[in-house]
């Protein structure tokens, strides 16, 4: 009897949630059903339902528009009189390939909510039954058409109450949504792009980039889409299908960031600009890269190097051919290895998927100060303060290797003309072709002093060397001083006044160094505690490098109404029982600045959490903080974004998804806070 009684008990209280959800339609190959995120209806109300698939390891189906074959689920609704439904909403797909065909659709789970309207003539007390068939595919080497049929029998109250919430949150995440990018495309022939611009879009900060039209046979499906990133700007190469194209292209770009979080836009394209140069043959792109590698030349970053070369190649006005040739191969030389290096540790980073483009050195800070030490240690050795001559201007093939390599170093973070192009180009073709790209770059930066090895001739132009070399060699210092004043203020960007002032700190001490190495030249080689003093200054310089690493840097924006996240702040918070929604954010995380432009910091959420009394906490992990880094792995993260939500009274706290909607984060701020069940959210991506 007992036993009975407690059966009874579980029955009762099972009720409610059985209400939300349907019986599964179950089979080999996918588990279906048909869910609401009401276990309550009230008279009038709008609320939500989905169709949830669940398939087998290596399943598949479908998104509205299926690619080269299948089709979508659906779903025929038998409602009562007076109620009304929305269409199904399909969650952002992948690219299924199958053999030389490419479907777009879902692995794993797919969820398509739809919206329900119930009448006003409804009663507390009433109950109400929905009923619906569903069909869809279910897809591996085989289609199989599979269908069946659910019920939601749903109870009428005077108020909602909600059901599933962290079920419709990970479905309404996975929607593509409005896109805070402009778009337009062009097209010619077979050929076609998509260029989408706004804030946020760099090589730094993007993976990936696929875009899905919505109509059918206006791409080809299988291809590749090539991708060219810039700052604020990106570029799809769209092989174009031989069908009429409509005025406004629509469609979802899936965009995945330097953190691996991947985010789906709406997109409405509108033709305009020119075809961009995308998907050239090889031989056009070597072309493009060797002119932009020319034009280098003429780039400020550039001109430093440029003033020492002007006085190596004014040392070989009458030199022997055999020295001419010498110092242009030892420069060329110098050149391609370092592009070379330049563009093999980019395609290892990425192929480590990690972010890296063009100038990607110049991002880390010690790399920065010691560039800026190294043209002020330059400098002061063309102003006469040290007579040594470094290889950057001694007049040998090793010196001019080295000149080579440094011209590139300090020419990364200039772009040309056409290196734009030819970059992006070559980080979409096979590693021999991309390193073929870099080398071409490489040649025409070394170009003008590469045709001195080959016609050294041309050097009998030069003006003999004369008195005028020292006045010219120490004019030539100044550009060296402006390029380390450049670059100080390169690394004010990146580490804030603690960065600069130890980047200051450091050039005293190479000044220092400077001036009693040249101190110990002048005594005739006794000056051995000028040496001494000049190697203690050197180390000493370079031992400021590591601090920089943990300088202020560009953080995290922290809103008006935020307080800088700590551990302290939250324990400190709960005990008050007040509600909390944290964000583990990064100054480089394109995900977390759209969720924060169109979900977070907005009019609507920012008054919902205002009348929840809630209290917002950012984190930044612009540079890795360890006790965040510590909170991303308790829970189950290995980047941002994350974004907690610590109900009032106490509790754990619920995860929302990665990808955040304005809707979706006012219904967890109303249904979740110290109501809803805490638990994880699973990300769509």
């Amino acid at each position: 009897m007992a036993r009975l009684f407690f059966v009874l008990l579980l029955t009762f209280f099972a009720l409610p949630a059985r209400a939300a959800d349907s019986v599964p339609v179950v089979s080999p190959r996918a588990t279906v059903t048909l869910h609401a995120d009401r276990a309550a209806i009230a008279p009038g109300e709008e609320f939500r339902a989905l169709l949830r698939i669940r398939l087998a390891p290596g399943w598949h189906t479908y998104w509205s528009n299926a690619g080269d074959a299948g089709a979508p689920p659906e779903l025929d609704l038998a409602l009562p009189e007076g109620w009304q439904s929305g269409p199904l909403q399909f969650p952002a797909p992948s690219r299924i390939p199958f053999g030389p065909l490419m479907n777009f659709g879902y692995l794993g789970e797919a969820a398509f909510p739809f919206t329900l309207t119930a009448p006003t003539t409804l009663r507390p007390g009433d109950t109400v039954t929905l009923d619906a068939t569903g069909t869809w595919l279910a897809c591996a080497d085989v289609c199989i058409p599979e269908d069946g049929a659910f019920r939601l029998t749903l109870p009428v109250e005077a108020s909602p109450r909600p059901a599933n919430l962290p079920l419709f949150l990970a479905a309404e995440a996975a929607l593509p949504r409005p896109a805070p990018f402009t778009a337009r495309f062009a097209r010619e022939g077979g050929r076609a792009a998509l260029t989408v611009e706004g804030e946020g879009l760099n090589p730094t900060s993007l993976r990936e980039a696929v875009f899905f039209p919505f109509a059918q046979n206006l791409i080809e499906n299988a291809p590749a889409q090539p991708l060219a990133v810039r700052e604020g700007a990106l570029t799809l190469a769209l092989p174009s299908a031989e069908a009429p194209w409509p005025t406004r292209l629509d469609g979802v770009l899936a965009l995945t960031d330097a953190a691996g979080v991947r985010g789906a836009y709406l997109i409405s394209a509108e033709p305009g600009g020119a075809l961009p140069a995308l998907g050239l043959p090889l031989w056009q792109v070597l072309g493009l890269a060797l002119l932009g590698g020319l034009i280098l030349n003429l780039m400020p970053c550039v001109f430093p190097v440029l003033a020492m070369k002007a006085m190596a190649l004014a040392r070989l006005g009458g030199a022997a051919r055999g020295a001419i040739r010498a110092e242009a191969a030892g420069y060329t030389a110098g050149v391609l290895v370092a592009f070379l290096a330049i563009g093999g540790l980019m395609l290892g980073l990425r192929g480590a998927g990690l972010a890296a483009g063009w100038g990607f050195q110049f991002t880390w800070a010690p790399f920065v100060a010691g560039m800026a030490w190294l043209m002020l240690a330059v400098g002061l050795n063309l102003s006469g303060v040290f007579a040594v001559r470094g290889p950057v201007l001694s007049g040998h093939a090793g010196g001019s290797f080295g000149t080579g390599v440094l011209a590139v170093l300090v020419a990364t973070p200039c772009t040309a003309p056409f290196m734009a192009t030819a970059i992006g180009a070559s980080l979409t073709l096979p590693a021999p072709a991309t390193l073929g790209v870099f080398a071409a770059l490489g040649l025409g930066l070394a170009l003008p002093y590469a045709l001195l090895g080959v016609f050294p001739g041309l050097a009998r132009a030069l003006p003999r060397p004369g008195a005028w070399m020292e006045r010219l060699r120490q004019f030539l210092a100044f550009p060296m001083y402006g390029a380390a004043a450049w670059l100080v203020w390169v690394l004010a960007q990146q580490a804030g006044p603690d960065g600069v002032l130890m980047v200051l700190v450091g050039g005293v001490l190479v000044g220092l160094a400077a001036w009693a190495f040249g101190t110990a030249q002048a005594s005739g080689g006794t000056g051995r505690l000028g040496r001494t003093t000049a190697a203690v200054a050197v180390i000493a310089a370079l031992a400021l490098l590591p601090l920089l690493s943990t300088a202020p840097t560009a953080s995290a924006a922290v809103s008006g109404n935020a307080e800088p996240w700590s551990a302290a702040r939250v324990a400190e918070l709960r005990a008050e029982g007040r509600p909390i929604f944290v964000n583990l954010t990064a100054a480089w995380c394109i995900s977390c600045k759209v969720n924060e432009r169109i979900a977070i910091h907005t009019e609507a959420t920012q008054r919902a959490m205002g009348e929840a009394g809630m209290v917002q906490l950012t984190g930044d992990w612009t540079r890795g903080d360890t006790a965040i880094t510590a909170l991303l792995r308790a829970h189950g993260r290995d980047g941002v974004p994350l974004y907690l939500l610590y109900p009032a009274g106490g509790g754990a706290p619920l995860i929302l998804p990665q990808i955040l909607t304005e809707g979706m984060l006012r219904e967890a701020i109303s249904q979740g806070t110290g109501r809803a069940t805490p638990g994880a959210i699973a990300s769509p991506g």
